[in-house]
């Protein structure tokens, strides 16, 4: 076993016993842990783990103060370029990004990165130095990872920022779309607490296009605005019985549990129906959530079916091990085509067995349907993961917002600005659905271009 392997199984809760909590299943190192892991690193002259984060952390530079056992400072170090380390730690595909061009793991096992991000996170005062204050308002729409991020670095930078929410609670994605056995909302409740210190004002319950639109916000004294409201409109897959008691859009069933703390019955009854064969329909880290959650809410057999294999799913193979060992079966070249019902409640669904073809436009392996393979699963649950695309209500509330077919916003890929003056986007609005800490890096992208867009203006 690797060691990196190794080490983190030993850090585990026992896959038995944490599919009846909700609990962080991996543990924190130990600054013991953390110390010896750090001592790992080679200090290298040309560090390339720094240009495979997408919000620059100095990698080497918060590690080795880390083997140093100056925990405070490595927090310092890795607040000063990322707004939400803890959050990152536990959620950022480090191996794909960072810890990909460590290059311990050219012939081995890269440094863990992220765990000592994680570990690091939890130290530190909170705080950290402002610009003297500028005399210039931003708002910014949605507080998810690309929103407290560009709120995070412009309130660094002096700027008057107000954070608008549509929903009762801060933290977009990272708050109803991630399960508590991989963010605890108390992390996210934390790094959220650190972006009002920097003097961010948060604005809940406004639904920025419909409470206040955003020619609305340029009248109260913004100077720029930045749209990061995410992408939470479900995709559909069209398939006859969707509307059936007992299917559910991944967003709402992981709301449930995670916003409206549905897993933490009897103290909150929250309405979902449990189910005890749950078929989870996708195969990124959305679907794979939704899987372990089912188990954790009960269920007794979870499927996760994919159209493609598992080498294909987008799902980080950390959470796929963690799926696998729990109990979650993965029913892979297999397409929904019906989902069947009796008296309107959701008994099973049909399905076809798929098979690859030449990579389509986006470089995948194309699956298409094998004629006559239709067979049927038995489930009183089903989730549709498929993906989500942008909800289209404040781009057609706001003049000059211009998008895609598919519904993103057009928006410079490096600065967020769109083509109406003053209003910046990036983020899942721009990109379609994508990982946190690319979100993040957007944010830190139209940060930096308010800042230069406001100092032009003057």
């Amino acid at each position: 076993m690797p060691l990196e392997q190794k080490r983190q199984a030993e850090r585990k809760q026992n896959p038995r016993r944490r599919i009846r909590n909700f609990d962080e299943v991996t543990s924190v190192f130990t600054p013991t842990q953390a110390v010896h892991e750090a001592e790992r690193c080679l200090g290298c002259k040309k560090p390339l783990c720094i240009h495979g984060c997408p919000v620059e952390v100095n990698v080497p530079e918060f590690i080795e103060l880390i083997r140093q056992w100056n925990f405070d400072r490595a927090a310092d170090v890795l607040r000063l370029t990322n707004t939400l380390p803890a959050i990152c730690g536990r959620v950022c595909p480090q191996e794909t990004q960072c810890e990909r061009l460590c290059t311990l793991g050219q012939k081995g096992e890269p440094v863990a990165i992220g765990k000592l991000e994680r570990f690091a996170a939890g130290y530190g005062s909170r705080t950290s130095a402002t610009a003297p204050p500028q005399g210039k308002k931003v708002a910014i729409v949605g507080s998810g990872p690309a929103g407290l991020t560009a709120a995070g670095e412009l309130a660094k930078m002096g700027y008057e920022i107000t954070l608008y929410e549509a929903l009762h609670k801060p933290g977009g994605v990272l708050t109803y779309g991630i399960p508590e056995f991989r963010l605890p909302q108390r992390v996210v409740d934390a790094e959220v607490e650190y972006v009002r210190q920097l003097g961010v004002d948060i604005q809940l319950n406004t639904l920025v296009g419909k409470t206040i639109t955003i020619d609305e916000l340029f009248v109260l004294g913004f100077e720029a605005v930045f749209i990061a409201v995410g992408a939470g409109l479900p995709q559909s897959l069209k398939v006859p019985g969707e509307s059936l008691n007992g299917v559910y859009y991944a967003n709402e069933y992981l709301a449930r549990v995670n916003l409206m703390r549905a897993f933490m019955f009897p103290q909150y009854d929250t309405p979902i129906k449990r189910g005890r064969k749950v078929a989870i329909i996708g195969g990124g880290n959305v679907a794979i959530d939704a899987a372990r959650t089912a188990l954790r809410l009960g269920a007794a057999n979870v499927y996760v079916v994919y159209r493609r294999g598992k080498d294909e799913m987008p799902a980080r193979r950390e959470e796929i091990e963690n799926a696998e060992e729990e109990g979650v079966a993965f029913q892979l070249y297999t397409s929904p085509i019906e989902f069947v019902g009796k008296k309107g409640q959701l008994r099973g669904m049909r399905c076809i067995r798929m098979r690859l073809y030449e990579p389509d436009e986006s470089g995948r392996s194309r699956p298409e349907a094998i004629a006559g393979s239709d067979f049927s699963i038995s489930c009183d649950v089903a989730v549709v993961a498929i993906g989500n695309r942008p909800n289209p209500l404040l781009r057609q509330a706001t003049s000059s917002l211009a998008a895609t077919a598919e519904g993103t916003l057009i928006a410079d890929e490096e600065t967020g600005s769109t083509p109406k003056k003053g209003v910046f986007a990036g983020g899942d609005i721009v990109t379609g659905a994508a990982t946190v800490i690319s979100a993040m890096g957007a944010g830190k992208r139209a940060a930096r271009a308010i800042h230069q867009f406001l100092k032009e203006s003057n």
